[in-house]
C-alpha cells in the first residue's frame, strides 16, 4: 500500500461546509471596503527576506523566530513566506509608484505564514484582512481606519464595547521613543532580578517589547515602568487628541492602554487593538497603527501611512462563539429525475433557472442509474434545498414538473410549466413562494 502524505502541521485544509463561512465573511469584508472607497490589492506570498528584516525589525519575534525563510535553489536568493501584509504592500507601492497621483486606500485578503506552536485560532498558515492607507498624515485618517473596523463589526453583527473593545495608545515620534527607551532601560535594569531570560535579551535591543511580556513577574515590573505617553511632545499629543476627538464624536468607546506597543518596529504615533474577552487569553482580533517611516525605510520617498490587520480565523471563532454566524445555505432547488430519459429536459430546465439566478443542483446518477425516488428525496433533503423539482414521466408528458417545498411540512406541492421557467424562477427569487425559513443564510 502506498503511504499517505498528510498536510503540514498547522496548515489546514478548508473544506465544505466550513468554506461557506469564509466565503460569507469575505463577501461582507469586500462589501464594506467598497462602500468606504477602498481598493483591493494582491501581493506575492513569497518576498525577499530582507523586506521583512528591514521592515519589521531584526529583534522582533517574527524575524527572530517565526519566519519561514529559505534560499532559492536556482539562484540562492533569500526568500520568505510573508508573515504579515504591510511590508509587501509598501514594497509594491514603492516599486509601482502608486503614490504618484496622490494617496491610496487599499485592502487585501490572503494567507500569511509564521512558524509558531499551532493552537486554536492561531496556525502556521493563517489568513488576514488588512487595510493600508498611504499618503495622508492627519489624525482623521487614523480615526477613519478605526471607524472602518467598527463598520465591519456592525456588518457582522458584533457590538463595539460589548463583544469587542477598542484599546488605544500613542508611540509618539522616534526622538520621543528614544527618550522613553532610555528611561525604560534604566527602570528595568533597576529590577533586573525580576526579568526572565527573554526580557533580559530584549532589554537593550527593544525594551518596548518587555512591556508586552506575558510573564506575570515581568508584567508586575512593567506596571511601574515609565509611560511613553508622558514623553510625548506637543505635536504628538495634538495628533493623539485629534484621533480621540473623532472617535468620541462618532460614539466609539475606547480605553487608553499605555502598555500597548504592537509587535513590529515600524509603528509611530497612533497604535490600537480591538480585543475580546470571549476567546480566553488570546484576545486580540484586530490591530494596527500609523507607520510614517516605513516607506522611506524600504527605499521609497518619505510618505505617511496607517493601517491594520485582522485575523480571519480568530474572527470566525468569535462569531461562532457568539452565535453570529448565519445558518448554512443549501441550493434553492434540487432536481429529482426518476428516469434517465428525463435528464436532458432536467438539465435544460436547470440551465434556465441558473441564468435567472436560482441555485440549482441535479441529482447525479450512479453506475446503476438515478436510484429510487425515496433515495433521491433523502439526498434533496440532506442538500438543504428549499424545493425539490420532480421530473416524472407524467409531469413531462404534460410539459410540467412538480415543485415540492422541502422546508415546510404543510406546504402543498405544485405543478409548474416548463415553458414558463423564467416567470416562476422570478417568483422564487422574489420570495413569493414559501421557503420555510426566515433565517439569513450563509453566502
Amino acid at each position: 500500500m502506498v503511504e499517505r502524505i498528510a498536510g503540514v502541521k498547522g496548515m489546514n485544509d478548508l473544506l465544505p461546509p466550513d468554506s461557506a463561512k469564509w466565503e460569507w465573511l469575505e463577501a461582507r469584508v469586500q462589501s464594506v471596503m467598497q462602500r468606504w472607497g477602498y481598493h483591493g490589492v494582491r501581493t506575492p506570498i513569497v518576498e525577499p527576506t530582507a523586506l521583512f528584516v528591514r521592515g519589521l525589525g531584526e529583534v522582533t519575534d517574527i524575524v527572530e523566530k517565526e519566519m519561514y525563510s529559505f534560499a532559492d535553489r536556482l539562484n540562492g536568493d533569500q526568500l520568505t513566506l510573508r508573515p504579515e501584509g504591510t511590508a509587501g504592500v509598501v514594497r509594491a507601492t514603492i516599486e509601482h509608484n502608486l503614490l504618484y497621483e496622490g494617496g491610496k486606500r487599499l485592502y487585501y485578503i490572503g494567507p500569511m505564514f509564521r512558524h509558531e506552536r499551532p493552537q486554536k485560532g492561531r496556525y502556521r498558515q493563517f489568513h488576514q484582512v488588512g487595510v493600508e492607507v498611504l499618503g495622508w498624515p492627519g489624525p482623521d485618517v487614523d480615526a477613519e481606519v478605526i471607524l472602518l473596523v467598527r463598520a465591519l463589526w456592525r456588518e457582522l453583527g458584533l457590538v463595539e464595547g460589548q463583544d469587542v473593545h477598542l484599546e488605544l495608545n500613542s508611540l509618539g515620534q522616534p526622538e520621543e521613543r528614544a527618550a522613553h527607551r532610555q528611561a525604560l532601560i534604566a527602570h528595568f535594569e533597576a529590577h533586573a532580578s525580576a526579568l526572565d531570560e527573554e526580557s533580559l535579551k530584549r532589554l537593550h535591543t527593544n525594551p518596548l517589547r518587555v512591556l508586552d511580556s506575558k510573564n506575570p513577574a515581568v508584567q508586575a515590573v512593567a506596571e511601574s515602568a515609565p509611560r511613553l505617553l508622558d514623553f510625548l511632545g506637543e505635536a504628538s499629543r495634538a495628533h493623539f487628541d485629534g484621533v480621540r476627538a473623532v472617535l468620541e464624536a462618532c460614539g466609539v468607546p475606547y480605553r487608553i492602554n499605555p502598555r500597548l506597543v504592537r509587535g513590529m518596529d515600524y509603528y509611530n504615533l497612533t497604535v490600537f487593538e480591538w480585543v475580546t474577552d470571549k476567546l480566553g487569553a488570546q484576545g486580540t482580533v484586530c490591530g494596527g497603527g500609523r507607520y510614517d517611516g516605513l516607506i522611506e525605510q524600504l527605499g521609497g520617498k518619505a510618505s505617511p501611512a496607517v493601517g491594520w490587520g485582522l485575523g480571519m480565523e480568530r474572527l470566525l471563532l468569535l462569531l461562532e462563539a457568539l452565535g453570529r454566524l448565519p445558518p448554512a445555505q443549501g441550493p434553492d432547488v434540487y432536481a429529482i429525475v426518476p428516469d434517465a430519459a428525463a435528464v436532458a429536459t432536467a438539465m435544460a430546465t436547470l440551465e434556465a433557472l441558473r441564468r435567472a439566478g436560482v441555485r440549482a443542483v441535479l441529482h447525479a446518477a450512479g453506475e446503476q442509474g438515478p436510484g429510487s425516488m425515496k433515495s433521491q428525496f433523502r439526498k434533496a433533503d440532506a442538500s438543504g434545498a428549499r424545493y425539490a423539482l420532480v421530473f416524472g414521466a407524467e409531469e413531462l408528458a404534460a410539459g410540467e414538473l412538480t415543485l415540492k417545498p422541502l422546508r415546510m411540512g404543510d406546504a402543498p406541492q405544485e405543478r409548474r410549466c416548463l415553458a414558463e421557467v423564467a416567470q416562476w424562477a422570478g417568483e422564487l427569487l422574489a420570495g413569493r413562494l414559501p421557503t420555510g425559513s426566515d433565517n439569513p443564510p450563509l453566502g
